[in-house]
């Protein structure tokens, strides 16, 4: 810890700013929440009885949206002494020092109340508390743990995979097998997507004091074996919302197909264990995904 502090005041930071639209926009991590816009919204439609109506829908997913996003700015407000160590963070607008602390405070609280508040209004008890659980899980447990235990990635990825259940609940008004299974596939697919990032920054992490498993594990075994076993453990629950009526047999083939390639991705990494595996499984990670998502909705057109 001592080591630790000394390297954050070791950084030097430019004097601070107000900060432009764009310095703001960017503390919501707009790449990132473009996943939960994308993945609310399958939720939404999939858990619709009929077809549903574009308001109500747009309503939901703003209101997921916003509170992902304020939570995103949030983090970065507690984490802006240890995103200006590393490479690949130092450069946001906070630890860059263009926007105060105090100011991302508050546009963050501003944003995260606004979002509860468009799930209030359609008065989806279930879906505004699952989005409550949200912004606690991710404010509360999950970014005080990142400095204690490798954990925490198991505890970060269940604020990441409620999104589609939230869409789910908004349109189907109560949690379901089929919901259950969404939110099962999107927490089981970001262990590996996250394996293969944390072995690829691992330095940024050991240096920002992180205990990431790659850092605790130089030799990267226990980073690899979780990717496989969640890989392994994501193709039998890709398979439920073809067994709950959620989505049909074409979309079956098509998530047993990208689970084995997902899979076989995993394996290399765990056999290599090198920079270039790793970034073939974050790739065919991120490719994962939104395939299995067209595929599900298309296959319930």
């Amino acid at each position: 810890m001592k080591d630790l502090r000394a390297d954050v005041a070791a950084v030097s930071l430019p004097a601070p700013g107000r900060g432009t639209f764009v310095d703001f926009v960017g503390l919501t991590k707009p790449r990132l929440n473009l996943l939960v816009v994308a993945t609310s919204a399958a939720g939404y439609y999939l858990g619709a009885p009929g077809t549903p109506e574009p308001g109500p829908m747009l309503q939901a997913v703003a209101g997921t949206a916003l509170v992902a996003a304020g939570a995103a700015v949030l983090n970065q407000v507690v984490e802006r002494d240890t995103d200006a160590l590393m490479r690949r963070t130092r450069g946001r607008a906070l630890p860059d020092g263009r926007v105060l602390p105090g100011d991302a405070r508050l546009f963050g609280a501003v944003v995260s109340v606004a979002g509860l508040a468009l799930l209030a209004a359609q008065r989806q008890l279930i879906a505004g508390g699952l989005a409550l659980a949200t912004l606690i899980i991710y404010l509360a447990i999950y970014t005080p743990l990142k400095r204690r235990t490798s954990l925490a990635t198991l505890v970060g990825a269940v604020p990441g995979a409620l999104p589609p259940l939230i869409g789910w609940t908004a349109s189907h008004g109560r949690i379901t097998s089929g919901g259950a299974a969404l939110f099962a596939i999107v927490f089981l697919w970001q262990i590996p997507h996250f394996m293969a990032i944390a072995w690829m920054y691992r330095d940024d992490y050991a240096k920002a004091g992180f205990p990431m498993l790659p850092v605790i594990d130089p030799a990267g075994r226990r980073a690899a074996r979780q990717a496989v076993v969640y890989a392994a453990a994501l193709i039998p629950v890709s398979a439920v919302p073809t067994l709950t009526g959620v989505s049909g047999a074409a979309y079956l083939i098509v998530a047993m197909g990208l689970g084995l390639g997902l899979l076989g991705l995993a394996i290399s990494f765990a056999v290599a264990r090198t920079d270039q595996s790793a970034r073939r499984l974050f790739f065919g990670s991120i490719t994962y995904l939104p395939i299995l998502w067209i595929a599900m909705i298309a296959n319930r057109l």
